[in-house]
């Protein structure tokens, strides 16, 4: 007699058991509920841990599925369409002339790609590659799994001159490797994979700055293709990390963890702090040759590193002659009772209307004008404004430091003419990728050293700052990412090598997350992550480090 499994099958307004034969696929499972979604499935979550849909099912389970609205969803089909557009370029240049393929970094929805070999990239080279995706995802091919050994997972990356992979299974503490197979064009990817390419429908290329973009849908339209806006700005601060991190030939983990394992990370450190502190003295040499500006408003997302940036920023105006005083942003908060509430009823701390716009105005508006003003403290305990006699008036040497996540934005300081304000938007943009096709996001960065300040400032759990980070995200689409081209200057306070240095503090409190949390999938995500580095020790770190506002020890007050 045939096994039968039963399925509890979870949604959003339904729950429903089945009975099905053992070694049923979950993606013959999900057909049968699929109406119920409005979006395509590409996941399932099987008590708990997330598997791909042409898994089988091998005994009773409860699963829930995802779609390409998740977040674990939407990362699995950017993931697939990256895979459909590197089988589409090998086949069309050929691998004989194609030398690497290169996944560099994000901009909005889009990713940058670099092509290297013997191949001239123009639209017509351009149109080839789309329509050759085109077909991949009209045939509906699936795409495999194998597990195959760490040395023969390596033969592969030669084969196709993928070193930065074969670079980094250098490293690998296990004998083997998951390897997909997409129609005969193999490649590894740090995460899940879609069934089949028949999903991957929504995607456009286009010629950009000597590589082109491959743009996708966002989770939140998870069917729409957008025009691509070009961040001309924030292209140009990535591309410059980038060429930063070739220059000092440590651009993916492999070969930071080359520089680890040969005793060379001090070094490495000290020539990171060193570009740093030289672009924040960049930065304050253009404050200063520029008398009119009184106004300092830096802006950036959380975890960004802000307080310390703020800090060094006026360092390196003092050496100009001038006196920097910092205002947090956050001492205008309107009192709690008046704090707007989120569609769920929550204080949306994030929002503009949280901070009292006319009463900001007006005390810069008077310290333009000379006069004398008593700046708020906000007493976060009682969630009130105190005044504490901290006044301020501004001489001609004078100068605010305002540091808060709407500081690009000029409707927070209507009232204070351009000309007085200089605007500097901070990220976290992360040089370094796991390899040619994989990319590390930016957000992951910022998550992970949020985790890692939270827990030991605050006593939070990482599991707690992993449910909360989905509204910081939220915030930062609306309040800071649409402002970041309005900046006179960006700053990367990302390191090279902090994420090696983070390993050690990130992975206690990650792995003290509980199976059954719905946090546990995102830790463990994290946790795979972070296993492809060599850990480093903080104590060649610099006191006055971005790193150590969030591992601490800083001489500053952060």
């Amino acid at each position: 007699m045939e096994d039968k499994i039963q399925v509890t099958i979870k949604g959003e307004e339904y729950i429903k058991n089945a009975i099905y034969p053992k070694g049923t696929t979950y993606l013959e499972i999900s057909r049968d509920c699929q109406e119920q979604f409005p979006f395509d499935i590409i996941l399932a979550c099987v008590n708990n841990k997330l598997q791909e849909l042409n898994k089988k099912v091998e005994e009773d389970c409860e699963i829930e599925f995802l779609t390409t609205k998740d977040s674990s969803g939407h990362r699995t089909y950017c993931r697939g369409m990256v895979f459909v557009m590197l089988k589409a370029a090998y086949g069309v240049i050929g691998q004989d002339k194609l030398k690497k393929v290169s996944i560099q970094y994000s901009i909005g929805d889009g990713r940058y790609c670099q092509l290297e070999g013997d191949v001239e990239l123009n639209q017509e080279l351009l149109d080839k590659i789309t329509t050759r995706m085109q077909e991949i995802v009209d045939e509906d091919i699936t795409i495999r799994k194998y597990n195959i050994s760490t040395e023969e997972a390596k033969n592969i990356f030669e084969y196709y001159h993928m070193l930065d992979k074969k670079r980094l299974f250098e490293y690998r503490r296990v004998s083997k490797a998951n390897v997909y197979d997409l129609d005969g064009f193999k490649d590894y990817f740090y995460g899940y994979m879609p069934p089949s390419t028949g999903m991957l429908k929504y995607f456009s290329l286009q010629l950009c700055e000597g590589g082109f973009i491959i743009q996708m849908p966002n989770k939140i339209e998870p069917n729409v293709i957008k025009p691509w806006t070009n961040r001309p700005k924030l292209f140009q601060t990535l591309l410059e990390s980038k060429q930063w991190g070739k220059t000092m030939e440590v651009d993916t983990v492999g070969a930071l963890n080359d520089v680890i394992s040969s005793g060379g990370i001090q070094d490495l450190i000290l020539v990171q702090e060193a570009f740093q502190e030289k672009k924040i003295a960049e930065i304050a040499q253009q404050i200063a040759d520029s008398r009119d500006k009184k106004f300092v408003m830096i802006a950036g997302p959380s975890s960004s590193g802000k307080t310390t940036f703020s800090h060094r920023l006026s360092v390196q105006l003092r050496t100009h002659g001038l006196k920097p005083h910092p205002i947090a942003l956050d001492d205008y908060f309107v009192n709690r009772e008046n704090t707007p509430k989120d569609e769920d009823g929550k204080y949306n701390f994030e929002c503009l209307e949280a901070i009292d716009i006319e009463k900001f105005n007006k005390d810069m508006t008077d310290l333009l004008e000379g006069k004398k003003v008593e700046l708020p403290t906000f007493n976060f305990k009682i969630g009130q404004r105190e005044y504490r006699g901290n006044y301020k008036t501004l001489g001609k040497d004078d100068i605010l430091v305002i540091e808060g996540i709407h500081g690009l934005n000029d409707k927070l300081s209507y009232t204070l003419p351009r000309e007085s304000k200089f605007k500097i938007y901070i990220s976290a943009l992360t040089q370094l990728n796991i390899d040619e096709h994989n990319r590390i996001p930016t957000t992951d960065g910022r998550l992970i050293r949020r985790m890692v300040r939270d827990a030991r400032t605050r006593g939070t759990s990482a599991k707690d700052t992993i449910a909360m980070w989905s509204s910081v995200r939220r915030g930062e689409e609306s309040y800071i990412f649409p402002f970041q081209e309005e900046a006179d200057v960006m700053y990367n306070s990302a390191s090279i090598y902090e994420l090696a240095v983070l390993k050690q503090f990130a992975e206690p409190i990650l792995f003290g997350i509980p199976k059954h949390c719905s946090e546990y999938i995102e830790a463990k995500r994290i946790l795979k992550f972070l296993d492809y580095f060599i850990g480093v020790g903080t104590e060649d770190i610099p006191k006055n480090s971005i790193v150590r506002e969030f591992v601490g020890g800083s001489i500053f007050n952060v």
